[in-house]
């Protein structure tokens, strides 16, 4: 099957067109069989990074592997989230008063690339976690549609195989603890994405290593949020 994509100058005009979030906050580390997985310690703070907005897509639009990711070798992973969206601009948010600030919830996913995660960058994550197409994600929902989101079942899936399975209920830091700790002394504008960490199951922690191949489709669902699907293409 050959999927098409648009060629590069018709997508740097769609993403002229596209309203991006103001900024991509992403906690690492944050399911202790992820953290485990990846042969890392169990950190007692936040880990947190940033992805560039600018590479945010939607439901059904393709992860493209830009040639960059190639080289040393095959790389780039999924790793499904829950995002939460952030309604107002705040600061200093106590833990009590987390969810008044949070105007709906998202399926995420924080596609990786992990030789440049881990080595190419100095130790930063930012240019392996940024890549355009390297944040799908779907049209939020209101959190009345939810409930509590730290009971929410989450999969993985790749070419309809089930590769992470796990609940939100696993978080090391809950979303009321992550919104508190990265609003003290900070400032959250209004439309900021937080993406809440991975569970395990990730394709560089396999054996052989499962990293996304164009041909590909990745769905991720989490429950009562809904199911985020996109192929893979390379550029």
């Amino acid at each position: 099957m050959t999927i098409q994509t648009q060629p590069a100058a018709a997508r740097s005009a769609t993403n002229r067109a596209r309203v991006f979030p103001p900024a991509v906050y992403a906690i690492g580390r944050n399911y202790a069989d992820h953290a485990a997985e990846m042969k890392k310690d169990v950190s007692d703070q936040l880990i947190i990074f940033m992805k560039n907005p600018a590479c945010v897509i939607g439901n059904g639009e393709p992860i493209i592997i830009p040639g960059i990711c190639d080289r040393p070798s095959q790389q780039v992973d999924y790793e499904g989230e829950l995002a939460v969206i952030i309604g107002t601009t705040c600061r200093d948010v106590a833990e009590k008063n987390a969810f008044d600030v949070i105007s709906g919830y998202a399926v995420a996913n924080d596609v990786s690339a992990r030789w440049w995660q881990q080595k190419g960058s100095g130790g930063q994550y930012v240019r392996g976690k940024s890549f355009d197409t390297f944040c799908p994600m779907t049209d939020p929902v209101p959190p009345s549609q939810v409930g509590n989101p730290q009971s929410l079942r989450i999969t993985t899936k790749v070419n309809g195989e089930t590769l992470q399975d796990s609940n939100t209920n696993n978080m090391l830091f809950s979303i009321a603890k992550i919104i508190s700790e990265l609003t003290t002394g900070t400032t959250l504008l209004a439309g900021t994405v937080i993406l809440t960490g991975t569970p395990a199951g990730v394709g560089a922690a396999r054996n052989p290593p499962r990293f996304l191949a164009p041909g590909d489709v990745v769905e991720v669902t989490v429950e009562k949020v809904g199911t985020l699907r996109n192929p893979v293409v390379h550029e």
